[in-house]
């Protein structure tokens, strides 16, 4: 099947899938459960691709295999914060914001929008799987699968430090700079473009795979300048009275050593 009618199909399957669950958010009165969904949307991106793609049955399965790997891990995460935490104040305060009905509102500026982004970021997951040739994972492939596997457990250890760090009533007001949070302020967020960017590699051993590259690029734009770093740092500035200085001594996004502060 060519790639343009694989992207048609799987944009109409993103969807659909957005319908039903904008559907869902109706009686719910909540939409934060898109953020786990986020996650797991790439596997169904992945999913529908290697159903009806006819590229490479090794990359195919490489590529579902660790989308559906990380999926999976922060799907699954994200869904428990929202059980235990609750609407996401972001939203609510977007939703609060919308001008006429809300419900359309977040149709189209939530629902629609993530259907949209999730479509594009998920590119060498589709693009990916739509040549034969090669039919066998060269090097490229590998080194993809180390940096994606390498982002998993980044992003893993990143939440899971976190969450323990929230969880403890000590931490309450508190900037939390210790762990994988020494050396860059946002390690889960840095595990995911490594993900993308592995996948990205894995896809690149192909032509239509090369053109992919859009995917991880916009997903780095995202967390980097637009719905990552900048809203939560925003929160955080206002919120957390040391937070200024961690910003002044922590990497923004790539880990490194902290800045040795001069003294005031």
């Amino acid at each position: 099947m060519e790639a343009v009618s694989i992207l048609a199909i799987n944009f109409g399957v993103i969807c659909a899938c957005m319908f039903v669950l904008w559907l869902l958010s109706i009686p719910l009165k909540d939409v934060s459960f898109i953020d786990s969904f986020w996650a797991i949307g790439f596997i169904v991106m992945a999913g529908s691709t290697y159903l009806i793609a006819d590229g490479s049955a090794a990359r195919s399965a490489l590529l579902l295999a660790v989308t559906a790997v990380w999926g999976l891990r922060l799907g699954g995460y994200l869904f428990w914060r929202w059980r235990k935490e609750g609407a996401d104040k972001r939203y609510v305060a977007l939703l609060n914001k919308a001008p006429g009905n809300v419900h359309l509102f977040s149709l189209t500026k939530v629902f629609g929008l993530q259907a949209i982004l999730l479509w594009v970021v998920s590119l060498p997951v589709q693009l990916g799987q739509v040549a034969a040739e090669p039919a066998a994972l060269g090097w490229l492939a590998w080194i993809g699968t180390a940096l994606a596997a390498i982002g998993i457990i980044f992003e893993s250890v990143g939440d899971w430090q976190l969450a323990k760090f929230k969880s403890d009533p000590a931490s309450e007001g508190q900037v939390m700079d210790k762990g994988l949070w020494r050396y860059t302020r946002h390690p889960n967020y840095f595990g995911d473009a490594c993900v993308w960017w592995g996948l990205f590699l894995i896809a690149a051993e192909t032509t239509p795979g090369l053109f992919s590259v859009i995917g991880p690029a916009v997903l780095t734009y995202l967390l980097v300048k637009w719905s990552g770093v900048p809203l939560l740092e925003r929160k955080l500035k206002r919120s957390r009275p040391g937070y200024e200085e961690y910003v002044r001594r922590t990497s923004g996004f790539i880990p490194m050593p902290p800045k040795k502060l001069k003294d005031a």
